[in-house]
């Protein structure tokens, strides 16, 4: 199965509901100086799916997230979140689609002076929940994220992998309809990475979210990928199932997946 398409499709006023898809890139192009690092990209990811985004370090994974939140613009082509056109959106427009969709970063981008129990609780404060649901709430989250024993703890005293689920906590107390994951499994190790996939797939079982994981990991495309999109030199390379993907006889796309899975991972069909 291959690229979605290149069309650009005609504008529209930003308000209207134009699609059935969750998120939608239409022949979205983006440049920094000389350097194009997406290039006519189409693709989309139904409400509820997980969506994976593969390819190595470079290729225009991490700047596609970026376009989602409104972080950057495109040069040329459309980005639909939540079936709105978000193209050339003001910073005021933009606080909804941001407190409808959420980013985990790769660093985790936790507040250092806060404790793990008060980072997660801080979405919810900054929008004045009742302080009384905040703590159960925190406390069920940490639970599910299996980090509760962490609660009193800085996020300084904790390992990449921990702080990568303290993050996905803090970002499911937004209570978001969709999470963008960049990297989750990035500098952890083997065992960490497994976790860190399984705890991602509870997740969507457990509450539905949209997703879009955005990663070079083939493993954890493999464990949660129900769509995959594989970006080379900016470009769609693929975009269809993982089977479509494992069946795929262009033999870039075969090599690329037969030599990262030389690389040994725990409990990946788990």
């Amino acid at each position: 199965m291959g690229c979605s398409g290149g069309f650009i499709p005609p504008p529209l006023d930003g308000s209207e509901r134009m699609t059935e898809h969750y998120i939608e890139f239409r022949g979205v192009t983006k440049a920094f100086d000389d350097r194009v690092v997406l290039d006519n990209v189409s693709f989309f990811v139904d409400r509820g799916e997980t969506c994976v985004i593969l390819g190595r370090s470079g290729v225009g994974k991490s700047v596609t997230l970026k376009h989602i939140l409104g972080f950057l613009q495109p040069d040329a082509g459309r980005v639909i979140v939540a079936g709105q056109d978000i193209t050339g959106w003001s910073e005021a427009q933009l606080a909804e689609i941001r407190r409808r969709v959420t980013m985990v970063f790769q660093s985790g981008a936790l507040f250092d002076s806060l404790s793990v129990a008060e980072n997660v609780a801080f979405p919810m404060d900054a929008r004045g929940d009742d302080p009384e649901r905040i703590e159960p709430r925190v406390r069920e989250l940490l639970e599910m994220l299996e980090v509760a024993e962490f609660a009193d703890k800085l996020p300084a005293e904790l390992s990449t992998g921990m702080k990568r689920a303290v993050a996905i906590a803090r970002a499911l107390a937004q209570d978001p309809e969709a999470i963008l994951y960049d990297e989750p499994t990035t500098m952890v190790d083997p065992l960490m990475a497994a976790h860190v996939g399984d705890l991602i797939r509870k997740l969507k079982a457990a509450f539905h979210n949209t997703s879009l994981v955005v990663t070079h990991d083939t493993h954890l495309a493999r464990k949660l990928a129900d769509r995959l999109v594989f970006l080379h030199e900016g470009r769609v390379a693929f975009f269809g199932t993982w089977a479509d993907f494992e069946s795929t006889p262009d033999p870039f796309l075969r090599n690329f997946r037969l030599q990262d899975e030389r690389i040994p991972a725990l409990d990946v069909l788990a």
